[in-house]
């Protein structure tokens, strides 16, 4: 009973990780406690940086730089998207604004959830060897080119299934647009985005740091922008050859044909043909829950009081998806080294925590929600006045809206922070890996809570100036005659 007490209590309170971190074990206590033959002790793997010891700084130094880039090319992809939304593919195939968000958060259900494994692997020694880090790293990619092909014709199929709900007619031809586009460019983005994420990971273990907190920040940081090109590309690219019959099916045949190949190579990795079986849920779940968030999109973009709207969609979505799969990525570390899947260490028993304690103590998780929470103002701060400089008066610009867009960038990501703490626990305790199961839920629903509180916020700011300009226009009329 003793041993199990110790065995729980917290990290910091044990001292164990300096000793885990340089291959020794603690001196045994007086009462033999930790007390173990020489002879059968196992040094255990480097664990890579040394997590309850980080600080404030150095988790904010860490992780600003990878935000902030991340942040460019979040606001690069909402130039585009502004820019795109004008050409005729997307004025012409109505759908193809819907399938913006779950096409652009597959980099949260796949990339992202990639970039957490492989960051966990790193941090846990797994990727040290020259032939396991071969294994792991090509079963991993192999999977999330599985991946990206069906959920990206789901999603085409959710986009039409949506379209035709709220009223709009269903052409084949553009269906076939639609689906072919949809799938080639979650295969092309998630081939491009799996191998950034390997590198970087790589990289970061290489220079020391933490993984957690820069793999998927820079993830976003080109994956928003090459999805959003590849889809403008290849859908514009069918679209002007509409009337080949053959091509469109030809194409899909052609990289469908490579499925069997990955899943034969993803194969090789045991946990990896878990996921394969049994992963498909959350990411499909996630996919639906933004495709709701494209709906939102697709019917407020083109009025008049919501102008501007496609600029900021993919930066608060963005951020707020990038924000929390940062401190999921952190917590499942966490607990990966420090507890067994199904066993909640004794301080995180609560399944619903207490929002004080996700915020306010002191534990590492709650200083790097902490840490987290506090980047979100002065980032978008930055981000809108790129957006400003590039875009100038075709977007608000007024007090009234940048704070109200800052209050719902702080909601969104208060929201999610809490939410990702939760999940995490739900699903350890099920003996399930966050990595994969929890990601996809809370991007999703990052996509769907950034473009829902978006369009409120616009909503907002033109009725407020509609009543200003009513108060300013009847004070003449009610002046002395």
């Amino acid at each position: 009973m003793d041993g199990t007490e110790t065995r729980q209590r917290r990290p910091e309170e044990l001292g164990l990780l300096h000793g885990l971190s340089t291959g020794r074990l603690p001196e045994a206590s007086e009462d033999g406690l930790l007390s173990v033959p020489e002879s059968q002790r196992v040094a255990p793997k480097p664990l890579g940086p040394e997590l309850s010891r980080e600080t404030t700084l150095s988790i904010g130094l860490q992780v600003t730089v990878p935000f902030l880039f991340a942040g460019l090319g979040l606001s690069g992809a909402g130039i585009l998207l502004n820019y795109f939304q004008h050409w005729p593919v997307f004025t012409e195939v109505k759908d193809l604004l819907t399938l913006v968000p779950p096409l652009v958060g597959l980099k949260g259900n796949l990339e992202m959830t990639l970039a957490s494994r492989l960051s966990t692997a790193a941090n846990t020694g797994q990727i040290d060897g020259p032939r396991e880090r071969h294994r792991v790293i090509s079963s991993n990619l192999a999977l999330i080119q599985v991946q990206a092909a069906v959920v990206g014709l789901l999603a085409a199929v959710a986009a039409l299934l949506l379209g035709a709900a709220s009223g709009q007619e269903l052409d084949a031809a553009e269906a076939e647009v639609l689906c072919a586009s949809s799938v080639i460019t979650a295969f092309l983005a998630a081939c491009a985005l799996g191998m950034l994420m390997v590198c970087i990971v790589i990289g970061a273990r290489k220079l020391g740091l933490n993984p957690d907190n820069i793999a998927t920040p820079i993830a976003a940081s080109l994956g928003d922008l090459i999805t959003l090109s590849t889809l403008a590309l290849v859908s514009s690219f069918f679209h002007k050859h509409r009337d080949s019959r053959y091509l469109t099916p030809l194409v899909c045949i052609g990289f469908t044909a490579l499925t069997p190949l990955c899943v034969l190579i993803a194969k090789q990795n045991p946990p990896v043909v878990k996921i394969l079986k049994f992963g498909w849920f959350p990411i499909i779940l996630a996919m639906l829950v933004s495709s709701f968030g494209g709906l939102i999109l697709n019917k407020t973009i083109s009025k008049q009081q919501f102008r501007g709207m496609a600029v900021f969609a993919p930066i608060i979505c963005g951020v707020g998806g990038n924000l929390v799969a940062i401190q999921t990525s952190r917590i499942s570390t966490y607990l990966h080294l420090w507890s067994t899947p199904g066993v909640l260490p004794l301080w995180m028993k609560k399944r619903w925590p207490n929002p004080r304690s996700t915020f306010c103590s002191s534990e590492i998780n709650s200083t790097s929600a902490r840490v987290l929470l506090f980047l979100v103002v002065p980032g978008h701060l930055i981000f809108f006045s790129i957006i400003y400089l590039v875009e100038g008066q075709s977007v608000p610009n007024d007090t009234t809206f940048v704070g109200l867009y800052l209050l719902a960038g702080l909601v969104q990501v208060a929201i999610l922070l809490y939410l990702a703490e939760a999940m995490v626990r739900l699903t350890w305790n099920r003996a399930l890996d966050p990595d994969d199961h929890c990601i996809p839920y809370l991007t999703g629903l990052g996509d769907l809570l950034g473009t829902g509180l978006l369009a409120l916020c616009f909503l907002a700011h033109w009725l407020l100036r509609s009543e200003t300009a009513l108060d300013g226009t009847s004070e003449p009329a009610s002046g002395p005659s």
